[in-house]
């Protein structure tokens, strides 16, 4: 009976039942009517435990880090050196966008942040100079995704603790894959921007104007160099490494830019509390489930299938991806990584994939599933900051999805391309 846990909790999604409840409820009943109250107990008690950990402390430090920088005004200060560089450009605004969102990805690590900070400020430009206001929502959720794949990244931190992997190696191996998305999303743009001649943002900057934009958004930009340094430095762990953050963006904020106040201290605690309460919970919840597909004997099951229908593991990372994609369409990325990544991990893994190559498909897979249609969280999050309908930014964000999802097989088919930092650094084989 509890195979049909899977069925279930899908049904449970499709009626609306948020993911939370959804992941209790559905292995939940079913123990139920199996007569296996001992292990309900043991589910909901996993629910904590999945939480207690030293490691995912990290997250709320860097949403909390990342709600510092963007109600200090670091946010603006990305996107006016952005404008500096790119602005004057034929599609400037959209190359803008694209190159904030590989800014901010150093601070935040979040997508659903970089929708909400950025949209907010570049949605309305983009539409006073002449874009649709669909296109804009839609460059905006297809580029935040690159928010979790570069360095911080918190699906990255919920991979490393679920699989025992390095944090440090993780985040090396998202860099270039993090890059790919925004240099394809570009080139996407300038394509487009030809074919239906977009309009040019701005004039060319002087280099003293570009100078003067650089030295503005440098300490922000120092925030990444700081949480890498210091962690391939052995100085102090991730979850250290966000503390140092937060405390670095309080600095900043307080004393350097002088951009912030006290008085707004408890918002902004208020606000990382509740995105950090929903992600943890996620993960609770995600662990919990967990413990109930290994009481199925699932794993192996699918692990015999997905083995049945080829040897060739080129074929089967072909495979996966597909339904990495499927499900990113309608789940989550940290909870699909918890239950996901212990069974397809070690697959792999038996199939000569390196682990840290096959977090990085699965990681970057189902962070662009975050905006593909039609459960997307960050095209609810564009709908949201642009007013616009999710079916039409759904329809404008397709040919983006393409690009990521060239990128995708390209990482795929490619190791090198995200093994090669760590290797060099000594962080992988």
């Amino acid at each position: 009976m509890l195979i049909w846990f899977l069925p279930t909790f899908l049904i449970f999604l499709m009626i609306g039942l948020p993911v939370f409840f959804a992941l209790l409820a559905a292995p939940g009943i079913l123990l139920w009517l199996n007569g296996q109250t001992a292990d309900i107990t043991l589910l909901y008690r996993n629910v904590y435990n999945g939480m207690d950990s030293f490691p995912l402390m990290a997250i709320p430090f860097f949403m909390l880090a990342g709600e510092l920088m963007n109600r200090g005004g670091i946010t603006i200060r990305l996107v006016e050196f952005s404008q500096a560089l790119m602005g004057h450009l034929r599609g400037g605004l959209a190359h803008v966008n694209v190159l904030s969102s590989i800014l901010f990805a150093g601070l935040s690590g979040s997508a659903v942040a970089d929708t909400s900070a950025l949209g907010s400020m570049l949605i309305p430009a983009m539409e006073k100079q002449g874009y649709t206001r669909r296109f804009a929502a839609a460059i905006t959720a297809a580029s935040s995704v690159i928010g979790p794949i570069i360095p911080p990244s918190g699906i990255m931190i919920i991979y490393a603790y679920v699989m025992g992997e390095s944090v440090a190696a993780l985040f090396l191996a998202g860099i270039v894959p993090g890059v790919m998305v925004g240099v394809g999303l570009m080139l996407m743009i300038k394509v487009m921007a030809d074919k239906y001649d977009f309009p040019v943002a701005s004039r060319k900057y002087t280099w003293g104007e570009r100078r003067q934009a650089s030295l503005k958004a440098f300490f922000p930009l120092l925030t990444p160099v700081i949480i890498l340094g210091g962690i391939l430095g052995g100085i102090f762990t991730p979850t250290e490494a966000a503390a140092v953050a937060v405390g670095y963006a309080f600095i900043i904020g307080f004393f350097v830019l002088r951009s912030l106040t006290l008085k707004e201290v408890p918002e902004i605690l208020s606000n990382a509390g509740l995105t950090s309460a929903v992600v943890l919970l996620l993960v609770g919840a995600a662990m919990a489930f967990k413990t109930v597909v290994s009481l199925s004997h699932a794993p192996e099951q699918l692990a015999a299938l997905i083995l049945g229908l080829s040897e060739n593991p080129l074929i089967l990372l072909f495979l996966i991806n597909l339904l990495l994609f499927v499900v990113g369409m309608f789940l989550d990325a940290g909870p699909a990584i918890i239950i996901l990544g212990p069974i397809l991990g070690p697959i792999f893994t038996s199939l000569g994939v390196d682990p840290i190559h096959f977090a990085i498909i699965m990681s970057v897979n189902l962070t662009v599933g975050l905006a593909t249609p039609p459960m997307g969280l960050v095209l609810f999050v564009a709908a949201a900051v642009s007013r616009e309908k999710v079916e039409t930014i759904a329809k404008a964000i397709l040919p983006f999805l393409a690009v990521e999802i060239i990128v995708i097989f390209l990482i795929t088919y490619v190791p090198a391309l995200s093994m090669t930092i760590p290797r060099i650094t000594g962080f992988a084989n």
